[in-house]
């Protein structure tokens, strides 16, 4: 999993533990991914697939966010690429992950952030397209699924495809944690105000 920056500080002198990231689904996920590398030396982002975009678009989405903010660092595309902060990321349209050339970039942790591929058989065919590793950005119905400060530390290497679980049980999970291993919990309820997504309407009208 990707540590803070500060976790970092001391370890990302040595261009050798890059990890490199391919990023399939480049949505609002995929971007945020993208932006939370930029300005580290630990990981870098060499590969994303979308067929439902275009490298210009990519940079315009990516340079004006109306939740984060407009990036800071310069942001341009190539026919077949785009360049962020100077660093290249190759840009695929390919419908089938079997045949996105992960390997030829480079790539050895997928971000799988399309919504769709969330099983181990699905998500693990980036696998045969060279990367090592898939996190898959979603709940799995048969991936181990693991979440930072709570269970992070049950991962071994031979999981080659596994789940960041979803945004709600990010936000609750930590915090159940103490509370069940401070006073105990017998049982719950939980409420979700969550932000707005990308297949809800600002506006009426059917969803999709």
């Amino acid at each position: 999993f990707f540590e803070s920056k500060a976790e970092h500080s001391s370890q990302t002198q040595n261009k050798n533990m890059v990890v490199r990231i391919g990023i399939n689904g480049t949505g609002r996920i995929g971007r945020m991914v993208i932006r939370a590398c930029i300005g580290r030396d630990d990981v870098q982002v060499v590969g994303c697939n979308d067929p439902f975009m275009t490298p210009d678009y990519l940079v315009y989405l990516l340079t004006h966010d109306s939740v984060h903010g407009k990036l800071t660092v310069p942001v341009s595309h190539e026919e077949n690429a785009v360049l962020v902060d100077g660093k290249r990321i190759a840009f695929f349209v390919e419908r089938d992950p079997t045949k996105i050339p992960w390997g030829q970039v480079g790539a050895d942790i997928v971000v799988e952030s399309t919504g769709v591929f969330t099983t181990i058989d699905k998500a693990g065919a980036h696998l045969q397209g060279g990367a090592k590793k898939v996190i898959i950005s979603a709940p799995s119905a048969d991936a181990p699924m693991f979440v930072v400060g709570v269970n992070a530390d049950k991962y071994t290497p031979d999981i080659n495809v596994l789940s960041n679980a979803s945004c709600t049980t990010n936000c609750l999970a930590p915090l159940a944690e103490v509370i069940n291993d401070t006073f105990g919990i017998e049982e719950g309820l939980m409420t979700t105000v969550h932000a707005i997504t990308a297949t809800q309407k600002t506006v009426d009208g059917p969803s999709g």
